[in-house]
Formats: structure tokens, sequence, C-alpha cells
């Protein structure tokens, strides 16, 4: 059990907690959330003893293993497995022992000791760890040397899990993860045998990894029961009924203070006006929780496009010589979501290089729309900000002829408001330098927007706002990310990146996690089986199944309009009179074209109208 209280600390003179209390029950997993710099990572840092509060107490079970992931493997000839293997020190230590020990007694005592704590199949559970966050059996053997950074983070949590402490304390560790990885680890965590705290703003793995969500809001921490879903619901009652209380005490402050306006200086009424003062001055005024700051974003709407504006036939691509995929043929519309599954290094960077034109096309033909414009984001771009330069002078870089005032109306548009406009990059946050770049990708309007990780650093409320402004945007979306939550809300299709290709992937996200973690493997049980009872649908999933038959029913509305367009230049007698060689053809290409487009839409808005009244009937 982790037991904090009235804890209190102040970093820089800034109060961080003050009075702030929670018990963590052994074994419970937990979710730490809360507003950027509010001090959740300050807190792990108190637990871990690197900091010393300014009050109050931190009390851990005797003996307890604290462990985490400060910062990642170091880049050094030892293999993978044998890194992983040695984050273990008591079985480390042990093993040497055991290889030098010559009293009897003491290679018994360490022979049991080997025993108790499974030493004997260590190394195959830590290739399992490896294996799940995206080693293979020939990675796990090379050195660590051999890996970037990002990939030496991992193996440095997979260490940490392998050493299994008694209160395992991770900060964002799906950040430097892909969506196998990241679904990956939400099961781990939730089948870990000890108590887990789970800094995240990942909001699937909050409501499938944990149990519980400690808040930490205003100085002080709250312990919900229940994962992140049921605390988001949980929170906006507490707040309604506390605007509510609010309310009816203002109501009630109004009323006595307008008595004591009226009486307080009238001889036969002065004793009942006094006492109506103490009574306001005893009144203890009802706070309302902080409002979480506005997130926004606001990409430009482009122009429209005849489809598709991008279309592959049997392409290959690649780097060097090497080629990574090859039968390639796809089609993209400027309305298409399209999110990109499969494992890591399989190709999914690839693909988003080869759409955004950074690597050449192979073999196959790529038919482009003339004046497509396309937006791209990848984490290595935020890296790459110039750090002396604000974000100000990033953008007037770009449009030089511009009025600083609407150079700051786009920062702001983008939630990055005066302050921010002028601090240098070095000092924004993670996620303020994720927003600046967001802005860079788009500021020309683009027709299609490929992003590639585009959550790593933004909070919850950022996550939602992004989605909102996907959910707007005019323009195609190519999405590569661990986040479930923003897959399933802006995705309408998914293709699975792997063996060398890319195919439509018929399934849903729900199918795609059952089948990374293996649950539709299991066989059948013969025999006759009782139904079972169909869960009804969450609010959320309602919600989501409604946004996706708006979706395609503006889909249909939009190229129906575009089919009357073509259907009408047919229809004149003048091109037939006037059409140069091969124009004619060209019209009669395009009006198949949209055909088989307006078709594919019309299916999947049926599909999308069926799952809204199956849920809806639920």
């Amino acid at each position: 059990m982790l037991s904090l209280t009235d804890l209190s600390f102040a970093m820089d003179g800034r109060p961080l907690f003050e009075g702030a209390t929670a018990t963590i029950p052994a074994g419970h997993k937990v979710g730490l959330v809360g507003a950027n710099g509010t001090g959740k990572t300050t807190l792990f840092r108190l637990i871990r003893g690197e900091l010393t509060a300014d009050g109050g107490e931190i009390e851990l079970p005797r003996g307890a293993r604290i462990g985490g992931v400060a910062q990642e493997a170091p880049a050094t000839e030892e293999s993978l497995i044998d890194t992983v293997l040695a984050a273990d020190s008591e079985r480390a230590a042990l093993m040497a022992e055991a290889e030098t020990a010559t009293d009897g007694r003491r290679i018994a005592e360490v022979q049991t000791r080997l025993a108790d704590i499974d030493a004997w199949s260590a190394e195959a559970r830590a290739a399992t760890i490896l294996k799940g966050l995206g080693f293979d059996e020939d990675q796990q053997q090379m050195p660590c040397s051999a890996f970037s950074g990002g990939w030496r983070m991992r193996v440095a949590l997979a260490g940490v899990l392998f050493a299994a402490p008694d209160l395992l304390l991770l900060d964002e560790p799906t950040n430097y993860l892909d969506l196998e990885g990241a679904l990956w680890l939400e099961s781990y965590l939730a089948r870990y045998p000890h108590t887990v705290i789970v800094i995240s703003h990942d909001r699937g793995l909050l409501n499938r990894a944990v149990g519980a969500i400690l808040h930490l809001s205003e100085k002080r921490l709250t312990f919900y029961q229940g994962p992140y879903d049921q605390f988001a619901r949980q929170r906006a009652e507490k707040r309604a009924h506390l605007e509510a209380a609010a309310k009816k005490q203002e109501a009630r402050r109004a009323h006595l203070q307008s008595y004591v306006d009226r009486f307080r200086y009238k001889a036969d009424k002065a004793r009942q006006a006094q006492s109506r003062i103490k009574m306001i001055e005893k009144m203890e005024s009802i706070t309302l929780p902080e409002d979480a700051e506005r997130r926004v974003f606001t990409f430009p709407a482009p122009e429209e496009l005849s489809p598709p504006i991008v279309h592959l036939e049997g392409g290959a691509t690649g780097y060097g010589e090497t080629q990574v995929l090859g039968r390639l043929n796809l089609r993209i519309d400027q309305d298409d979501r399209i999110a990109l599954l499969g494992k890591n290094g399989e190709g999914k960077s690839t693909l988003s290089k080869l759409l955004s034109d950074r690597l050449p096309l192979f073999e196959g033909k790529q038919t482009r729309a003339s004046k497509l414009r396309i937006g791209y984001f990848a984490q290595h771009q935020v890296d790459e900000l110039r750090l002396e330069e604000t974000p100000l002078e990033h953008l007037g870089r770009e449009r030089p002829g511009e009025a600083p005032a609407k150079l700051r109306a786009r920062l702001a548009g983008f939630g990055l408001q005066a302050a921010q406009a002028d601090t240098v990059v070095g000092r924004l946050s993670g996620g303020q330098k994720a927003r600046l770049s967001l802005l860079l990708a788009t500021l020309d309007a683009p027709h299609m927007l490929i992003l590639d990780e585009p959550t790593n650093h933004l909070d919850i409320e950022s996550r939602e706002a992004l989605i909102e402004a996907l959910n707007a945007y005019t323009g195609a979306v190519i999405l590569v990310s661990h986040d479930m939550h923003l897959l399933s809300l802006v995705a309408d299709r998914l293709w699975l990146v792997g063996g060398g290709t890319v195919e439509p992937y018929e399934g849903d996200l729900e199918s795609y996690r059952k089948l990374l973690l293996g649950q539709d493997q299991k066989p059948q049980k013969p025999g006759k089986q009782r139904a079972a009872k169909p869960e009804k649908p969450s609010r959320d999933a309602i919600l989501a199944l409604r946004s996706d038959v708006r979706k395609c029913e503006a889909r249909v509305e939009k190229i129906e309009e575009m089919r009357e367009k073509l259907a009408a230049k047919l229809a004149d007698p003048d091109l037939y009179e006037t059409a140069r060689a091969g124009e004619l053809e060209t019209w009669n290409r395009k009006y198949a074209e949209i055909m088989e487009g307006l078709e594919r839409a019309e299916a999947l808005w049926l599909s999308a109208q069926e799952k809204l009244e199956a849920a809806e009937s639920a």
C-alpha cells in the first residue's frame, strides 16, 4: 500500500502540493491524471525519494521495490536480452554468486532463492516482454548500440517490466511505442501482479489497463474508483452539483444582502440586519473545480478536387535499392479518413513518405490531382524545430509578407497564445512544440494531411480538440497512431501494412486489437452453448456511430453533386462538337470513377446506418 498524507511541496517558490492526501491499495492499477504542469512527474520523484517533501509523509511497506523508466538503456555492446536480464539486480547477483560460492550452506540458500524467484525461466520471460514491445528474436541478440534512442527507451521499459518492482511508476510509456506495442502494454499492465501508477494521456490505456484514477487538481489528490470514462462522468456530475449549489448560495447571499441594504440603518431592524451580515460572513464560498484550458486546433479548408486525389497502380517503393513495399493498388479520395495498421518496421512510415513525396516510386503508376497539396507531420519534425527561435519567428519565415497580427491569429488558432508566441521554442512544452509543427504542416490548406503519431506530448483535452478538428477538416487524413481512441473516432477506413504490401483491413479496430492479443485465436468449444448477452453500447460508442453516419451521408451528397455536374457536362452537345482528341474519353473515365466512388460511399453509408440502428436498439 502507498500512503500519501498531507503532502506539501513547492518548486521554485510555486506550490505544487498543499495537503495532498491519497491511499493506493496494494495491487491496484492507477492512472495519474491532471493538467500539464500540475506536478505529476514531480509526484513520482517524491515517491522515489529523488526530492524531499516540504511537509507530510509518504509511506510504503518496508523493503518495497520501486521501479520506473527514467532514461533510455545505454548504447552498450551488451545484447538486448542480456540488458533486460541484468535489470533484475537480485537475480543477476545470485546467478553470479552461484558461479563462485564454495560454502555448501550458502550454495543451498542461493539455489533455493533462485528457485523461489523462478530464475530459470527468466530468459523466456525477458524474451516475451521484448517481443511484445516489438523486438524479434534476431534483434534481441543484437547490441543496444545498434538501436536509436526511442528503441532503447523500449529496452529500458522491458527491463523494468522484467524486474517486476512492487510499485511500478510509468510516465507516458506509450509515447515511444507504436499501436501494437501500446496494446500489448495495456494487456500486460492489466495482468501485472503488483501496484502500478501510470501517467498517461492515452484514453484507451486509462480505460483498459487501470481500475482507478488519481486526479491531481488544485494542489490536491482525489482517488476515483473505475477507469477514465467513469472518472470523467463522475467529475462532470460533481461539477454540475457544485454549479447548482453555487447558484443557490449566490441567490441566498443576494437575498441576505438585499435585507441588509434595506434595513441596516433602521433602528427597529438593525439587530436583524447585523444578524444577516454575520450569516453572510460565515457562508463558506463554494469553489468550482478549475476549468480545463480550452484547447483548439483550426485547420484551414482546402478547395475541392475531383476524385481520386491519389491513385496507385502496381506501385513499389523503399530506400536506396531496397524495396520495402510493393503491389500497391491504392486509391485516396479527398474525404477519406484512413488509419494505417501494422507492426513496427512493416512499412507504415514508408507508405507515409511515399504519399508525401519523400520517397520515389520504384515501379508502377501513380496519378495525383494536378493541384494537390499535402501536409505532413511526424515526430522528427517536432525535434527539428529551431530551439532558439520563437513560434512567431518560425511562422514569419514561412509567411514573410504577412502582418504580425495575422501571424499571431494563426498561432492562436492552434492554442498558442501571446505568451507562447514570443517564447523561444526551447522553453516550450512538448505539447506546445507539437502544436507549432501541426500549424506549419497545415499552413497551406493541404488537400491531404498525413499524421505520423500526432498525439505524442498532447494532453487529453488537446487530443479531444484534435479529434474535433480532424472530423471538421475537409481534406483526406492518413493516420499512424498508437491512440485507439483517436483512430476509432476519426478513421473510417483501415489499411493493413504488412508482408511487403498494403491491403484494406475488413474488420474494425476492436477486432484488430483482439487479433494482436490473440483473443480471436481461441478455438470454440464443441456442443451447444448459451449465447452471451450482448453488451449495451456506451454513449461514446453511439455518438461515434452517429458521427460515422453523418460523415457517410455528407460524402454521398458531395459525390452526388460531382456526379450531377459531370452528367450535365456529358449531356451538353457542344462537348461532342468541340472536344479535342482524347478529351471525351477523359470525361467518361472521370464519370466512371465517380460512379465507382458513389457506389462505395453508399455501401459505407448503409453499413454505418445498420451499425447505428443495431446499437440504438441494443
